[in-house]
C-alpha cells in the first residue's frame, strides 16, 4: 500500500509568538513541548549539551504555538528540519539484531523453546527460506508476541504490543516518573503530572485515519476502497506489556509519510535489555507496516555523543538545510562534519574535494614532510606554491562562510528589532525569498474568529516586511520561518 497525496482540505491554526535572542548557539526545535511548534527551520538542534552550527554566539528561537496542527502540515514542519530513515532498506547491524533475539529468548523461555521445536518443527523449506532470506525485521520484532507464537506449550512470558491515542493515565505517568528518577536522574519531586501531560500527552495534532493507495499492480476488481488499509495519522502511545504490565512506552507521531519518534521511556527493572534498540526497530517496522515508508529518529547532533547511536541506524539520510534536499549520512558527510561546525550539501562536497587534492598531492611528492615543510615555510615552487595557495583560499572562505551569517550580540539583536529576514540564517527564507515565493498579502489570519486576508487587516499596508514590530513584518517572520507551503495553507491567529 502507499500513502496518498497530502489532503489538501486541512486545516491548521498557529498563533506566531515570535523570536527570542540568547547568547548561545542556534536552536532548531519542531515538537517540545506539544503545545508549542518551534518553526526554526534551520541549524542547530536545543540546550547546552548540543552543538553549534553557523553562529558561534547567538541563538534565535522562533515559537509558535498550536491547538490544531493537521499532521499533514506537520509533516511539512518536520521536512523542513528533520532526518530521515528508508524503513524498507532498513540495515540492522548484528548488535541491533542480537537485542531483539536476546529479548525474544527471554520472552519464551529456555523450555518454550525445545518443546515447540519438538511439537511445531519447521520444514526443510521454511528453514531454507529463513537461510536465504537472513534477517527479517518484520517477522523478528513480532516473532515473541502473544498471538505470533505456536502453542501449546505456553511462553515463560506473555507479551504485548499496542497502539492507542496519547491521552493521560496514572499507569503511564508511573512508567514516566521511574524512567525519569532512575533513568535520567531527575529529583522526584519535579517529576510532575502536569508535566508529563505538556511534554508526552494530549498532542496539538489532530487524530484522524486515510485510505492508502493500493500499490501499482496490484489493485483489486471490483469496488477499489473495499481492500484498502487504513493509516493512523496524529499522536500515539506506543504500550510495550510484560505479563499486563507496562514496560515502556514510545510517543510516536504519525505523519503521512513517516513515523516520527518523539520519546521513549522504559521501567528501570528492564534497563539490561537495550529497549532503545528495540524501539527504534520496531517503530521502524511500524513505518513499514503502516504504509509511511520513512522513519524520523528526530535530530542528529554529530557532536553530542549521546545522539551518536542514531547514526547506527543505516542507510540515513539529512537534510540540507539551504537546498531542502536529502543526502546520504555517508561517511564522507560524517567527515565533514568533523571537519566543520556547519555543513550544507555543497560545503561537505567542497571538503571532500579539497581532501582529494591534498591526498594526490602527497602522493606525487615522494617526501611528504619536506613538502609541507616548504609550503609551511612559503619556498616551495611550482605545484606547491599552488597548494599553499589552494589551501589559502579555502581558509579565507570557510571565514567567508562564517563571516556571512554573523549576526549582532543577542541583546543588540533583541533590543534594535532585528527581523530573522535580516540574519542571513540557513534555512530561514530572506526577505527577497519572501517577496518572490510566497504572497503575503493573501495569508490567512484569523480576527475575531473572522478569517480574512492579510491585505485587509488596517495596518497591513503601513508595515515593512523587515519591521519585526509591525503585523507585516510578523507574518514575514513567520512564513519566512514555515516555507511557501504551510505559510499558504495554514490559518494565523493573534492573541490567545
Amino acid at each position: 500500500m502507499q500513502a496518498p497525496e497530502n489532503d489538501s482540505s486541512a486545516t491548521s491554526i498557529l498563533r506566531p509568538i515570535g523570536t527570542t535572542f540568547r547568547s548561545t548557539h542556534l536552536l532548531l526545535s519542531l515538537r517540545v513541548p506539544s503545545s508549542l511548534v518551534h518553526a526554526l527551520p534551520a541549524g542547530d538542534a536545543a540546550n547546552d549539551k548540543h552543538s553549534s552550527q553557523r553562529i558561534p554566539n547567538t541563538r534565535a528561537n522562533y515559537y509558535a504555538a498550536t491547538d490544531s496542527l493537521d499532521p499533514s502540515h506537520y509533516q511539512t514542519l518536520v521536512d523542513r528540519g528533520w532526518r530521515r530513515l528508508p524503513a524498507a532498506q532498513l540495515k540492522a547491524s548484528r548488535d541491533q539484531r542480537q537485542a531483539l533475539n536476546r529479548w525474544s529468548r527471554y520472552v519464551i523461555g529456555e523450555d518454550y523453546a525445545k518443546e515447540a521445536a519438538r511439537l511445531h518443527p519447521k520444514s526443510k523449506e521454511d528453514k531454507r527460506r529463513e537461510k536465504n532470506e537472513g534477517f527479517n525485521l518484520l517477522r523478528t520484532v513480532h516473532e515473541s508476541e502473544r498471538g505470533r507464537l505456536r502453542v501449546p506449550p505456553p511462553p515463560a512470558h506473555s507479551f504485548e504490543v499496542s497502539l492507542e491515542p496519547d491521552d493521560f493515565t496514572e499507569e503511564k505517568f508511573a512508567l514516566y516518573a521511574n524512567y525519569q528518577e532512575h533513568v535520567h536522574h531527575d529529583p522526584p519531586d519535579e517529576i510532575k503530572r502536569s508535566g508529563f501531560r505538556r511534554f508526552l500527552c494530549d498532542s496539538p495534532l489532530v487524530r484522524r485515519t486515510r485510505l492508502l493507495e493500493p500499490t501499482p499492480g496490484g489493485e483489486a476488481e471490483g469496488d477499489p476502497s473495499e481492500d484498502r488499509e487504513e493509516q493512523k495519522l496524529g499522536s500515539y502511545h506506543q504500550l510495550y506489556r510484560l505479563d499486563g504490565r507496562l514496560i515502556a512506552l514510545g510517543v510516536l507521531d504519525l505523519l503521512p509519510h513517516c513515523v516520527s519518534g518523539v520519546y521513549f521511556l522504559y521501567h528501570s527493572d528492564f534497563e539490561r535489555w537495550s529497549f532503545g534498540k528495540l524501539s527504534a526497530l520496531r517503530e521502524a517496522a511500524l513505518a513499514i507496516e503502516g504504509g509511511y515508508q520513512w522513519y524520523y529518529m528526530g535530530y542528529y547532533i554529530h557532536e553530542c555523543v549521546k545522539m551518536r547511536y542514531k547514526g547506527d541506524y543505516k542507510p540515513q539520510m539529512v537534510l540540507d538545510p539551504e537546498s531542502y534536499e536529502w543526502a546520504p549520512l555517508d561517511g564522507e558527510f560524517r567527515d565533514a562534519l568533523d571537519q566543520r561546525k556547519y555543513v550544507s550539501r555543497d560545503i561537505a562536497q567542497s571538503l571532500v574535494d579539497q581532501t582529494r587534492k591534498r591526498k594526490r598531492a602527497e602522493v606525487e611528492n615522494d617526501d611528504t614532510e619536506r613538502r609541507i615543510d616548504q609550503i609551511t615555510e612559503g619556498k616551495a615552487g611550482g605545484l606547491d606554491a599552488n597548494v599553499l595557495k589552494e589551501e589559502q583560499n579555502v581558509q579565507k572562505g570557510n571565514q567567508d562562510e562564517d563571516d556571512r551569517y554573523t549576526v549582532p550580540d543577542p541583546e543588540i539583536a533583541a533590543d534594535t528589532g532585528l527581523s530573522l529576514l535580516e540574519m542571513g540564517m540557513p534555512g530561514v527564507m530572506t526577505a527577497e525569498e519572501v517577496g518572490n515565493q510566497i504572497d503575503l498579502d493573501h495569508m490567512k489570519i484569523k480576527v475575531r474568529n473572522k478569517q480574512v486576508n492579510a491585505e485587509d487587516i488596517v495596518s497591513w499596508h503601513q508595515g515593512s516586511i523587515k519591521n519585526a514590530q509591525s503585523i507585516k513584518g510578523t507574518v514575514a517572520e513567520f512564513a519566512a520561518c514555515v516555507g511557501p507551503q504551510l505559510a499558504s495553507d495554514v490559518v494565523l491567529k493573534f492573541g490567545r
